[in-house]
C-alpha cells in the first residue's frame, strides 16, 4: 500500500498529567468514554492509507487494528524514527501526529497532505501567538520577539516521506519533525491550525476537551 501513510506517536509516559486520579500514561486516559489514543489513531485512519502506532516499549495495543505497531524510544526523535523505518518505501506522503492530541479535525490533516502533495517538502498547521512573548535568562527579560513573526504548531504534521526520511538519516533530535526538516534546508509551509486541537498535557487541558467533545454532540429531544 502506497500514498499516505501516519505514525501515531504515542510513547510518553505523561508524568505531567498525574493528578492523583490516573495512575496510566494521559495517552490511555478516557476522555468522554473513548481513550485519547483510540481518537487520535481513528482520525489519522479516516485521513490516511496506513497507520503506525508508536507505543512505550512493553505497552500491548488493544485498541483497532492498524497496520503497525512499534515500540517507541528514549525521546520523541527516536520513537518516530521507530515509526518511519516500518512505513513502506513507496510511501508518498507521511503525517506525524501526536497522541496527546485527540481533537484534530480531518480537515487540519488533509491541509498538511495536501500542501505537501502540492510541492513542499513539509506542512504544519499553525495558529497565531496572542500573547506578547519575552526571551529570558532566569528572572531577566533579554529580548520581546515581534509576535507578528511568531506561530504555535500543531501536529499532524505532514512530510514528503523522502524529506523526513532523510531529515531522520543523521539521527538528530528536535521537539517536532519540522526542525530536522528545516535543519536540511527543506520547504516547510503553515497551514491553517484548529484552536481545538490543543495538546492534552495538564489535568484542565482534559476537562476543557471534554467540554467542547459535550458540546459538539446533537442537541437531544
Amino acid at each position: 500500500m502506497s500514498g499516505v501513510w501516519a505514525i501515531v506517536v504515542a510513547a510518553g509516559r505523561g508524568e505531567r498529567f498525574a493528578d492523583g486520579a490516573h495512575d496510566i500514561a494521559k495517552q490511555f486516559v478516557e476522555l468522554d468514554g473513548v481513550r485519547i489514543v483510540d481518537r487520535s489513531v481513528d482520525a489519522a485512519r479516516r485521513s490516511c492509507d496506513g497507520v503506525v502506532l508508536v507505543l512505550a516499549p512493553g505497552v500491548e495495543w488493544d485498541g483497532a487494528p492498524v497496520e503497525a505497531v512499534v515500540a517507541g524510544g528514549v525521546t520523541r526523535s527516536d520513537s518516530v524514527r521507530a515509526g518511519l523505518a516500518v512505513i513502506p518505501h513507496d510511501a508518498e506522503v507521511v503525517v506525524v501526529h501526536d497522541a496527546a492530541r485527540p481533537l484534530a479535525a480531518d480537515a487540519v490533516f488533509g491541509a498538511v497532505i495536501d500542501a505537501v502533495r502540492a510541492g513542499s517538502d513539509a506542512a504544519v498547521p499553525a495558529l497565531p501567538v496572542p500573547d506578547t512573548i519575552k526571551r529570558v535568562a532566569g528572572e531577566r527579560v533579554i529580548d520581546t520577539l515581534v509576535r507578528d513573526e511568531l506561530v504555535s504548531v500543531q501536529t499532524p504534521q505532514g512530510f514528503r516521506a523522502a524529506a523526513l526520511r532523510d531529515a531522520h538519516a543523521a539521527s538528530g533530535e528536535a521537539s517536532d519533525d519540522a526542525a530536522l526538516v528545516e535543519a536540511r534546508g527543506g520547504v516547510v509551509v503553515v497551514v491553517e491550525g484548529d484552536p481545538d486541537n490543543f495538546k492534552i498535557t495538564t489535568p484542565r487541558d482534559f476537562v476543557v476537551a471534554g467540554a467542547l467533545l459535550e458540546a459538539r454532540r446533537p442537541e437531544r429531544i
